[in-house]
């Protein structure tokens, strides 16, 4: 089953279950993902949904920094269970030492010797890591290995 088909069948359960939460909050993801095809007129496969997903998870954790900077517990309430919802559809995260193991290989892979290599390195992680790993911190794993 596709991760689109998947999403439709929760949404389907979450009306039946009358949960306005869940719902909303997968209407909200639908809604991103038909967005994206209308702007590139093409069907999105699952990875590209995953990215999808991805740039949502980014949003929902920044709008929650911000609301618990304000004072605003009740959208930081809101938000933080769109973000569980949306969190059930990503693939399985990849552990510190998996992420570890994937940077020292693709720095061995390019060759890179300095900082001015980052680029190639993250390209190939970028290939293998989304979705299974959170980029800003495999970036700063990066830099920090190749500024030694």
């Amino acid at each position: 089953m596709s991760l689109k088909a998947r999403i439709n069948d929760d949404m389907k359960t979450a009306m039946r279950a009358r949960d306005a939460e869940r719902l909303g909050a997968i209407r909200l993801l639908l809604a991103a993902i038909k967005q994206k095809e209308v702007d590139e007129r093409v069907e999105l496969d699952d990875a590209a949904i995953t990215a999808v997903i991805d740039k949502l998870i980014k949003q929902r954790k920044d709008s929650i920094t911000q609301f618990q900077a304000a004072g605003r517990d009740d959208l930081v309430a809101k938000e933080s269970a769109e973000l569980n919802v949306l969190m059930a559809y990503m693939p399985q995260q990849l552990s510190a030492e998996e992420v570890a193991r994937e940077v020292q290989a693709a720095i061995t892979q390019t060759g890179a010797a300095g900082p001015q290599d980052m680029g190639k390195v993250m390209g190939i992680l970028k290939a293998k890591l989304a979705g299974r790993a959170d980029m800003t911190a495999v970036s700063s794993q990066v830099k920090a290995l190749l500024a030694r």
